[in-house]
């Protein structure tokens, strides 16, 4: 089995059977072994259900972890869930890798070809780097990151032996003590990771300013002419900033579509409130208009 690990807590559960149940999807040969990091208790039913979601290709492990990042910055737009990355070198001794994911991601790339097909080496981590924006550079820059090389956290393929050897998880703890990174992880990763860092293809972690046509030119730089076409049809959508199920966000319809295929018992766990209702005009003739009139707004900036 495939190690995967991911973090949330109970009011993220369906986001989080979302993303699982796109793995499932992406990766029809691929059985993992899903290491759950949590700050609350998931209740036993919930439990269960992702059980009865994998139909046999999902073994899940739950590690509770509440009071683990004592002392580290945690910024207030996040939960202490999103930091526990850190921990895993340390959290599983027994293994050398793992994949780790966001549950704000419906993966389409088989992470099973990726998995098998990757030779970390002596990198800490394989991930995608973010190509960056307009005032996002100098940012980077104050962090001592080259900001072509300054990679998104939120999907990682983590050399956990390595780490080990080299202690990073503490040198990663000590980095988010200082109360000023914008992103307290993600920012640290980069610090302590930089020159260890295997780049992936964006098609597995394309975040959102790859999917808008304004900042093509920020991705062709990085990525070049040849992959802007083929992350818009098949790319790892990755919802940083605005989520799907609280906005009309890009690539609104690809979570929403996966998520309609769970069982109605995972459903039932929550509200989506008004989303769900947009989701469905959304499907109509003119939904779709409205689609085609932001991208034209989009594309003219």
């Amino acid at each position: 089995m495939i190690p995967l690990a991911i973090a949330f807590t109970p009011n993220y559960f369906v986001q989080a059977a979302t993303t699982l149940r796109s793995v499932l999807d992406a990766s029809p040969d691929g059985r993992f072994h899903v290491v759950c990091m949590l700050t609350e208790e998931i209740p036993q039913r919930m439990q269960d259900e992702l059980m009865r979601l994998g139909g046999g290709r999902l073994e899940l492990e739950y590690i509770p972890l509440k009071g683990r990042l004592q002392g580290i910055y945690i910024d207030p737009r996040y939960t202490e869930a999103a930091s526990l990355r850190l921990l895993l070198p340390e959290l599983l001794p027994e293994l050398d890798k793992i994949l780790y994911l966001d549950c704000d991601i419906i993966v389409r790339q088989d992470l099973a070809k990726l998995w098998n097909e990757t030779d970390l080496g002596n990198s800490y981590l394989a991930a995608i780097y973010e190509a960056s924006i307009e005032g996002q550079a100098e940012r980077f820059r104050a962090l001592g990151c080259d900001p072509a090389k300054y990679f998104n956290s939120g999907f990682l393929l983590m050399n956990l032996a390595q780490m080990r050897d080299d202690k990073v998880s503490e040198k990663l703890l000590e980095a988010c003590r200082v109360p000023y990174l914008e992103f307290p992880d993600q920012d640290a990763l980069n610090q302590v990771c930089q020159g260890r860092v295997l780049p992936l293809s964006p098609l597995y972690n394309s975040i959102r300013t790859f999917f808008i046509p304004q900042y093509k030119p920020d991705f062709v730089r990085q990525y070049g002419e040849g992959l802007w076409e083929q992350v818009q049809k098949e790319a790892t959508i990755h919802y940083t900033g605005g989520k799907p199920w609280d906005l009309f966000t890009v690539q609104f319809g690809a979570w929403w579509r996966v998520y309609d295929t769970l069982p109605g018992s995972i459903k039932a766990e929550w509200k989506p409130g008004k989303m769900e209702r947009f989701w469905k005009f959304y499907r109509t003739p003119l939904g779709r208009v409205l689609d085609i009139v932001r991208n034209i707004k989009q594309r003219l900036g």
